[in-house]
């Protein structure tokens, strides 16, 4: 089975990371919490400490399926400063098979490093600047081939709907959101 991977830098928006990562676990698909530090728990930008499940040192990523991004700050600029994580998504965003996905702030990486040139992205307001060569969107989700982005957290749920569209089809999709009443 494939795994989707979730990147978890010191002040991640924790809503942002979490309620993807609960929608996609319901759908029971492989999550993979990971710390681009040297240890496994990571605070979030509100103080929350989460537990990884591996730090990135520790993975090869080679059955990725996902690699995402949540925002906040200053954990998107900390994600950004990750030089392995970089080269990582440089060289899965030429796979079809893997998504990139940023969220709020994190879209910045992905315009930092060239991913999303040509292609329509959505961010939190006032980091359009960021996306570098993005037509910007405004919307809550935005996908554009492998791309998936999101504007903020009021869009975490609906981007981890969407995974489990495009991983599991849009029917168990439509089933979370009855059965979590969204």
């Amino acid at each position: 089975m494939k795994t989707m991977y979730v990147f978890l830098a010191e002040g991640f928006e924790e809503i942002e990371a979490l309620a993807p990562i609960d929608v996609m676990r319901r759908a029971g698909l492989a999550v993979t919490m990971v710390s681009v530090s040297d240890e496994l728990v990571v605070h979030g930008a509100h103080g929350i400490p989460v537990v990884a499940d591996a730090t990135f040192a520790a993975l090869d990523f080679a059955d990725a399926a996902l690699l995402f991004l949540p925002g906040g700050l200053p954990g998107a600029t900390n994600l950004e400063k990750h030089e392995g994580l970089g080269q990582l998504l440089v060289a899965k965003a030429a796979q079809d098979d893997v998504i990139i996905s940023a969220i709020c702030a994190a879209p910045l990486v992905l315009g930092g490093l060239g991913l999303l040139e040509g292609k329509q992205a959505t961010c939190y307001p006032g980091f359009e600047d960021t996306m570098k060569g993005a037509t910007y969107t405004a919307a809550q989700v935005t996908v554009d081939g492998n791309v998936f982005t999101a504007c903020g957290p009021a869009a975490a749920w609906e981007l981890g709907f969407t995974f489990v569209a495009h991983f599991c089809g849009e029917a168990k999709a439509n089933e979370l959101r009855k059965g979590m009443q969204f």
